[in-house]
């Protein structure tokens, strides 16, 4: 795991409120860059992760919503049977946010793991 990915498994997120600029492009082409397989969408960054089965994926799933509900961040979600596609965008900012990539980090850990 890069470095930039590993601070930013070990951080917490804080509440956005209204009026904060999202990231800038550098900053956030420079945390993208150490989060193999995600991608830049507009105003998001997303993964498709794939699976052998059904419960493979939903156990995922699951996994992907306890770290939603512990750092109060929580992604769009599309899931079917052998895949999962996670996006990461923060709405009170109208972009990206730190809290996108500390919590795609952290969902990258959990396969990597």
């Amino acid at each position: 795991m890069a470095e930039n990915t590993e601070e930013l498994t070990s951080r917490h997120c804080k509440p956005c409120e209204g009026g904060t600029p999202p990231l800038s492009q550098e900053k956030a082409a420079s945390y993208l860059a150490d989060l193999p397989g995600w991608e830049p969408g507009d105003g998001e960054i997303f993964r498709r992760f794939e699976f052998k089965n059904f419960y493979q994926t939903v156990a995922f799933v699951n996994a992907v919503a306890w770290i939603a509900h512990r750092e109060d961040h929580h992604p769009g979600m599309e899931v079917s049977y052998r895949f999962c596609t996670v996006r990461y965008s923060t709405h009170a900012v109208g972009g990206l946010s730190e809290n996108d990539f500390i919590c795609a980090a952290k969902v990258t850990a959990l396969v990597q793991a």
